[in-house]
């Protein structure tokens, strides 16, 4: 039998989360929206049967296995703890939680819930992505030297005039550390283990907004840039630096050095963060005259939908997810992936207000 499922938040839900289970074989079977018009909209659109306002009555509904959690991030915490505690297999967007407390209540919860949980970094599933983890772990770089990570981009909208939102709010979540750093700190953690101390620095280069009818103004919270270094329990260190203040910026590089190879992941598509559905993996070992692109087996990029550059990665985390359904796990991303990124995140916050670097502490060993 399908797994029955409900999507709470019919933004990025219904962009990426609805169009990914439906086409992997999972029963949408209800949407929550706090706007009601909005949920009826996207329940036409994918035909969905059931549209709710408020989660809690979408968690009563008879034959619902489990829910994903799209809303905005404030919510993630409270939506996620009434879904594991109503018994529902779970898929949290991230980020995680906007308190690091909170997220480590989430994953503790998740623990002792027997559900599968899981958290939508669904990039670790992008083809080259993959490719790269699977290489890196069977020795194709030797020992992990240094990664370097580069986005460069201008969002034009951060720099326009406008009314104060939730977006410009640091303490809601909001701010490229949080919603492009977070896939990069999963992707990091993901390829090299777990990150030892974390040093780093956050930056806002958008103008004031309007918060009232006076033309009064506030300066906006939410970060537009940040860099960090990250050193690994396994050995070698890496850095991000990241700005959507860079007007002609070249798009986005991974570079990955060790003792025994380099891998490159280029995206020069300066119009998204995100790494394309098909991008290229390049690589070479030491002795080898220059980089060369290597091929991506089909296992790994075995659709071609067309939409949202999440919608295959997206895909892959369902298929991923119905496994653990069937096999009674939590497959990793899990909640204990999405707690030790969050980590990593408040640790650059806290590391940018105090000019310090901050050691992250050992994983919990029945994690």
């Amino acid at each position: 039998m399908a797994v029955r499922i409900g999507v709470i938040g019919v933004g990025f839900g219904a962009k990426v989360h609805i169009p990914a289970y439906q086409a992997e074989g999972l029963e949408v079977v209800a949407v929550c929206a706090r706007r009601a018009e909005r949920g009826a909209d996207a329940a036409d659109r994918f035909g969905v049967p059931n549209v709710f306002t408020d989660h809690r009555e979408m968690l009563k509904m008879p034959g619902l296995d489990a829910v994903t959690v799209a809303s905005p991030r404030p919510l993630h915490y409270e939506m996620t703890m009434d879904a594991l505690e109503a018994g529902k297999h779970v898929i949290c967007e991230k980020p995680f939680a906007t308190q690091l407390h909170q997220a480590r209540q989430m994953w503790e919860a998740s623990r002792h819930a027997d559900v599968t949980s899981m958290v939508a970094h669904e990039f670790r599933f992008a083809p080259a992505r993959a490719l790269a983890r699977g290489l890196i772990h069977d020795g194709y770089i030797g020992k992990l030297q240094m990664a370097t990570v580069s986005v460069m981009r201008r969002n034009d909208s951060l720099f326009e005039d406008a009314l104060w939102s939730d977006a410009d709010d640091a303490a809601a979540g909001n701010g490229l550390l949080w919603s492009q750093g977070s896939h990069y700190v999963d992707c990091l953690r993901h390829w090299f283990g777990e990150v030892t101390t974390v040093s780093g620095k956050v930056f806002t280069h958008a103008p004031p907004r309007i918060v009232d009818d006076s033309g009064q103004t506030a300066l906006p919270t939410a970060d537009d840039a940040f860099t960090f270094t990250l050193e690994f329990e396994d050995g070698g260190w890496a850095t991000m630096t990241a700005s959507y203040a860079s007007a002609h910026g070249p798009g986005v590089r991974v570079e990955v050095y060790g003792t025994d190879g380099t891998l490159v992941t280029p995206q020069p598509n300066v119009d998204s963060p995100n790494p394309p559905p098909h991008g290229k993996l390049l690589g070479a070992r030491v002795g080898h005259s220059e980089l060369a692109e290597i091929p991506i087996p089909e296992w790994l990029d075995p659709y071609h939908d067309e939409g949202h550059e999440g919608l295959m990665p997206m895909r892959m985390l369902a298929r991923e997810f119905v496994r653990g359904v069937e096999s009674g796990t939590s497959p990793s991303p899990s909640f204990y992936d999405g707690y030790r990124c969050q980590q990593v995140l408040h640790a650059v916050r806290e590391s940018s207000r105090t000019g310090r670097e901050v050691v992250i502490p050992p994983g919990d060993i029945d994690s």
